[in-house]
């Protein structure tokens, strides 16, 4: 972001807008982490493709609020290492539970709270590519060919770099699977074994605390 949290959060939206200042508003509040000048960082497309697939909350009246930005941005971000089925399953339970609700935190208050997090890890981020960067340095040194030592050790640097970015993608992942195992496994419904053994085990555990209460006696 180009703006401190809260400044952010000012100019967004106190009332509902329409679509198109809704990818005007990314498209100039993410410009500087654009590649490329005519990269586009939101188009109406995405966005009603994000509501189509249930990524984003649908627009009243085909009006957005400030609520969509935060999760707009969240999408922009998650999209360029996760799957869109992945970012479903993180985002589904986040909008059911704090979008445009009387749930608590605020989504406002968890953008807030995640934005100055990262913004820590940020400052923490140069360090790590300098450490990576003599590494690879000390690379190939036995390359007689300058111009040939230089590009393998920029390669190995993106490789360095890569790697660090593919293994937090597979903990990521890993995070996102065994969420949504225990989520699918705490909506089954329970068979009737189960139900009879929780209440056996409920009595063992009633009978436990007579006995340990008439000792104490």
């Amino acid at each position: 972001m180009n703006k401190n949290s809260q400044e952010f959060v000012d100019v967004l939206l106190k009332k509902l807008v329409k679509l198109n200042y809704i990818t005007t508003f990314m498209d100039e509040d993410l410009s500087d982490i654009k590649r490329h000048e005519d990269d586009k960082i939101l188009t109406k497309t995405m966005i009603n493709n994000y509501t189509k697939n249930n990524l984003l909350p649908p627009p009243v009246k085909k009006k957005y609020s400030k609520e969509h930005i935060y999760v707009l941005t969240f999408i922009y971000y998650l999209k360029n290492i996760l799957s869109i089925s992945d970012i479903q399953k993180l985002l589904n339970p986040l909008t059911d539970k704090f979008f445009n609700t009387d749930g608590v935190p605020a989504l406002d208050t968890i953008y807030k709270e995640i934005y100055d997090m990262e913004k820590l890890q940020l400052e923490a981020l140069p360090q790590d590519v300098l450490g990576k960067t003599e590494l690879s340095k000390q690379a190939f040194c036995d390359v007689e060919n300058e111009e040939d030592k230089d590009f393998l050790q920029l390669f190995m640097l993106v490789c360095l770099l890569s790697f660090d970015v593919y293994m937090k993608k597979n903990i990521i992942e890993s995070l996102i699977d065994d969420y949504t195992a225990k989520k699918a496994s705490s909506d089954k419904p329970k068979t009737k074994e189960e139900i009879k053994e929780e209440k056996r085990e409920a009595k063992e555990e009633a009978k436990e605390a007579k006995r340990a209460a008439k000792q104490k006696k």
